[in-house]
């Protein structure tokens, strides 16, 4: 589930949206065109960074927990339990997947 809580992530300009991750979610290596920072609300987020998705090297965040993503770093994310996040960033907002075949919306096609 994703909720935006202030903007438009589609548009120029700022944007917080939360995301609500069933227990197993798994988000394949990414990255976006903008700087973005993730504030974990509830539950545990799995992060790692590169372009292989790796469960062991991902580092868990904690509620509470705080990352800033830089413009075009590679990473990935994933969940065991229902785990909240909170983005903020600059829009437009958008996800570049490493392996193009990754990307939920080519599958939709």
């Amino acid at each position: 589930k994703l909720a935006v809580l202030q903007g438009d992530p589609g548009k120029p300009g700022p944007f917080v949206i939360r995301l609500m991750l069933p227990a197993g979610f798994k988000l394949p290596p990414h990255a976006h065109s903008q700087d973005e920072s993730l504030t974990v609300i509830s539950g545990t987020f799995y992060f790692g960074t590169g372009d292989k998705f790796e469960m062991s090297k991902a580092h868990a965040l904690n509620a509470g927990g705080f990352h800033a993503l830089s413009a075009g770093d590679h990473h990935y994310a994933f969940a065991k339990a229902q785990t909240v996040v909170q983005v903020n960033g600059m829009g437009p907002f958008n996800i570049t997947y490493i392996n193009p075949d990754d990307d939920p919306q080519k599958a939709k096609k």
